[in-house]
């Protein structure tokens, strides 16, 4: 059984950073593509970034670029993804998703979630 869990979240002010991390196990983790996904009150959730199952392709968000950064670590089963410059927008539920399909680039079909970490940015 596959288990995904986030830890990094937090209140942090604005332009401040936080380190988000995603644990995963119980699959073959460096076969996947992993992502990072956010859900803000009242809103739908959106891709934030992600990273192919090598690490070598990354993608961001538009709202994200230049800030963010997505890195995994395979040895240790572990995504990351650095918060830099952080702004009130956003401000969300953030989640880690594994894909479910093996080598791939982004995550197009997210297999696994994991149970997801409160970002809040104060203004």
């Amino acid at each position: 059984q596959v288990q995904l869990v986030e830890s990094g979240g937090g209140l942090v002010q604005a332009g401040g950073s936080l380190r988000l991390s995603c644990a995963a196990s119980g699959r073959t983790f460096n076969r996947y593509a992993m992502g990072w996904f956010r859900q803000a009150p009242g809103k739908e959730r959106e891709i934030v970034a992600s990273i192919s199952w090598s690490g070598g392709t990354t993608y961001y968000a538009d709202s994200v670029k230049g800030r963010f950064t997505i890195s995994r670590e395979n040895a240790k089963n572990t995504v990351y993804l650095q918060m830099n410059s952080l702004k009130p927008e956003d401000t969300a539920v953030y989640y880690c998703a594994l894909d479910g399909t093996e080598w791939g680039t982004v995550v197009d079909d997210a297999a696994y979630w994991g149970q997801g970490t409160q970002v809040t940015v104060s203004s």
